[in-house]
């Protein structure tokens, strides 16, 4: 594995762009305003998953299809902004339902934000390139583990760490929630801003020069 030293700076730079407010964070508070804290959480877990996706890819060198085919990259990336805009529009769309039949929608919901957010993860090349352009700083060829292992190992921490910072932000906007779900007229409020956030988070990617 890389030096101590490297280690030391790999962990140090990971938790600083871990904690750095960013799409992810904001796609699982957007989930929780909108469906509740399990729907965070759950959208957290898809996000996660999702993540591994890009750090095999990472670790096959996929990654750099990305820069060697720009059509390739904005196709995902436009397919990926065009499904949070769907999303977002879908919750703005959606009705309210009643306090009687909120304990089984939240639960329909947390399987929906799972795979929902499993998608959206795979659909973006930014976490790609991320990762690609990430890890090699951290990456010691001349280590006993080969280039790919290593690739796995510390892309595995950064998917966990990435991770362990939207779980923070779903609870945070848990807290929020849970003090505004006793009236109706806020859980509408709530489901709105969670589909606008998704909405706009889908505009940020599309308009995103790279």
């Amino acid at each position: 594995m890389p030096s101590t030293e490297l280690l030391i700076a790999f962990f140090a730079t990971t938790a600083i762009f871990a904690y750095i407010p960013g799409p992810a964070m904001l796609y699982a508070a957007a989930q929780t305003m909108a469906r509740g804290r399990w729907s965070g959480l759950t959208a957290a877990l898809g996000i996660h998953l999702g993540g591994y996706v890009h750090v095999f890819a990472a670790a096959a060198g996929l990654s750099v299809l990305f820069h060697a085919v720009p059509p390739l990259y904005l196709a995902v990336k436009l397919g990926g902004a065009l499904y949070l805009i769907w999303l977002g529009v879908a919750l703005l769309r959606k009705r309210v339902e009643g306090a009687v039949a909120l304990s089984v929608l939240e639960r329909k919901s947390a399987r929906r934000a799972f795979f929902e957010s499993i998608t959206v993860e795979v659909l973006n090349p930014k976490t790609a390139i991320f990762f690609m352009a990430f890890l090699p700083q951290f990456i010691d060829a001349s280590a006993a583990f080969p280039v790919w292992l290593q690739f796995v190992v510390l892309g595995t921490i950064v998917n966990l760490m990435f991770s362990s910072a939207d779980i923070v932000c779903v609870f945070l906007a848990g807290m929020v929630v849970g003090r505004l779900r006793r009236s109706s007229g806020a859980q509408r409020l709530m489901q709105r801003a969670g589909g606008a956030v998704l909405v706009g988070l889908g505009l940020h990617v599309a308009l995103q020069k790279s």
